[in-house]
C-alpha cells in the first residue's frame, strides 16, 4: 500500500485538486490519501509556511502532491503576518525551495509533448537542477567587506557598497554530475534520442565551462544517447520553432526555470503543464501553473496539469499502465474540444472539465472489464 499526503494549498491549488482526487478511487489503486496544510495562510497564522505536522506526514509518505503555493516579496510577506508575529524577525521561504533543498529533489521533471489538435508530434523533458544555480539562495543587499577584492565593477564605484545587491551562482562538481547523469538516465529509460545541455558558457565563463567538462565526462559513458551543448537563448528559440528535435533538455536552476515554462507555452500554456520534483527522499509532484489568487473560487482553472501530474507520479509509483490511461483521457478531452476551460479557448467550468476526464477514465475502465469478462468467456466455451 503506497501513501501519498495531499497538499492542496493556495488559490487555484486546492479547486483543481479537489476536482481531480476522484481519479483515485476510479482506478481502485492500493494508494491511501492524507491531508495536510501548506501555504500562504500557514505563514500568515504561524510564520510557518509548511508547519511541522506536514513536515511530519511529508517524511512519513511514498509521494506529495501538490496544489499551488502563493509566494510574496519580502515587504508583503511581512505585512501580512498577524500583528503578533510581525516585527519578530521571521523570514519567509518559499515552502517549494524548502522542500527541495531540505529533501534533496534535485530534479525537477517537466514533460512536454504534442497534445492540443493541430500540433505536428514532438516530445521533450526539461531537467532542471533544483538545489544550486542562481536559486540556491546566495542573494543579499550591500557588498561585504571580505568580497570587495573580486566583487567590482564601474557602477558599484558610483553607487557605493551600500546600494548594490547580488546573487551568486554556485555550481558545484556534485550537483551537476548527479543532475547531468539522472539526465542521460532519463533519456535511456524512456526511449529519448538525446539530451542536449542549455548554458551560457560563452558569457559565463568559468562556472559555464566548468560544467560543460562534466557533461562531456559523463556524455561519454553513453555513447548510444546523442549529446550536445547549445545557449539558453537559442534552446529557447529552437524549442519555439522545432520542438522536435530535442529530447532530454537538461539546465541549472535560472534557465530551466525559463525553459520548462516557455515548453509548456509550446505544449499549450501551464493549465496543461505537470511537474515532478525527484531526489533524496519524499518526491513531491505539482501542476505548474501556481496558485492564481485571483481567479480563485471563480471556476475557471483548467484541471488538465493536475490530472496529468497525477500521472507523473502514479508513473514514479509504479503504476504505469494507470499513469497511461489518465494521460489517455486529458488527451482526448482536449483533443475533442468540447469541454474545455477558458485558457483552451472554451467555457466549460474547472468541474465540468474535469469530471469530462474521469467520465473517460470510467469508460474506459468499463470497457476493459468487459473485454476481460468476454475473454473469459470465450476461453470457457472453448474449453
Amino acid at each position: 500500500m503506497k501513501k501519498v499526503l495531499v497538499l492542496p494549498g493556495d488559490g487555484v491549488g486546492a479547486e483543481v485538486c479537489h476536482a481531480a482526487l476522484p481519479v483515485f478511487t476510479l482506478l481502485n489503486l492500493p494508494i491511501t490519501l492524507e491531508f495536510a496544510q501548506i501555504g500562504w495562510q500557514c505563514w500568515q497564522q504561524s510564520a510557518q509556511p509548511i508547519p511541522a505536522q506536514t513536515w511530519e506526514k511529508i517524511t512519513q509518505s511514498d509521494a506529495v502532491l501538490l496544489g499551488a503555493i502563493t509566494s510574496k516579496g519580502k515587504q508583503d510577506a511581512e505585512a501580512e503576518l498577524t500583528p503578533a508575529l510581525q516585527g519578530q524577525g521571521h523570514k519567509y521561504v518559499s515552502p517549494l525551495i524548502e522542500m527541495r533543498q531540505k529533501l534533496e529533489l534535485f530534479a525537477n521533471v517537466r514533460p512536454v509533448y504534442s497534445i492540443k489538435p493541430g500540433q505536428r508530434p514532438f516530445r521533450c523533458v526539461v531537467l532542471r537542477e533544483n538545489t544550486e544555480g542562481l536559486y540556491c539562495g546566495l542573494d543579499r543587499r550591500g557588498i561585504p567587506e571580505e568580497y570587495r577584492s573580486w566583487v567590482t565593477h564601474t557602477n558599484i564605484d558610483r553607487s557605493g557598497h551600500q546600494d548594490v545587491a547580488m546573487s551568486v551562482r554556485i555550481v558545484t562538481r556534485f550537483g551537476m554530475a548527479r543532475i547531468i547523469r539522472y539526465a542521460f538516465e532519463y533519456a535511456k529509460t524512456n526511449n529519448y534520442p538525446s539530451v542536449t545541455y542549455a548554458d551560457k558558457p560563452n558569457v559565463l565563463r568559468e562556472s559555464g565551462q566548468f560544467a560543460s567538462d562534466i557533461f562531456w565526462e559523463i556524455a561519454a559513458e553513453y555513447p548510444d544517447i546523442h549529446a550536445e551543448i547549445h545557449n539558453a537563448d537559442a534552446v529557447a528559440l529552437w524549442l519555439v520553432q522545432r520542438p522536435e528535435r530535442f529530447g532530454v533538455i537538461v539546465a541549472e536552476n535560472m534557465y530551466g526555470d525559463i525553459l520548462s515554462d516557455l515548453a509548456a507555452g509550446v505544449m499549450g500554456g501551464l493549465g496543461i503543464a505537470p511537474s515532478a520534483n525527484i531526489g533524496a527522499e519524499t518526491p513531491y509532484f505539482e501542476p505548474v501553473h501556481g496558485s492564481a489568487p485571483r481567479m480563485a473560487n471563480r471556476g475557471k482553472a483548467n484541471p488538465a496539469a493536475m490530472f496529468l501530474t497525477i500521472g507523473l507520479m502514479l508513473e514514479h509509483l509504479g503504476f504505469g499502465n494507470e499513469a497511461e490511461k489518465v494521460k489517455r483521457a486529458v488527451t482526448w478531452v482536449i483533443q475533442s474540444g468540447d469541454t474545455l476551460t477558458y485558457d483552451l479557448g472554451g467555457n466549460a467550468t474547472t468541474q465540468q472539465m474535469a469530471d469530462k476526464i474521469l467520465e473517460y477514465i470510467q469508460n474506459a475502465e468499463g470497457n476493459e472489464q468487459g473485454n476481460v469478462l468476454a475473454g473469459l468467456v470465450e476461453d470457457l466455451a472453448e474449453a
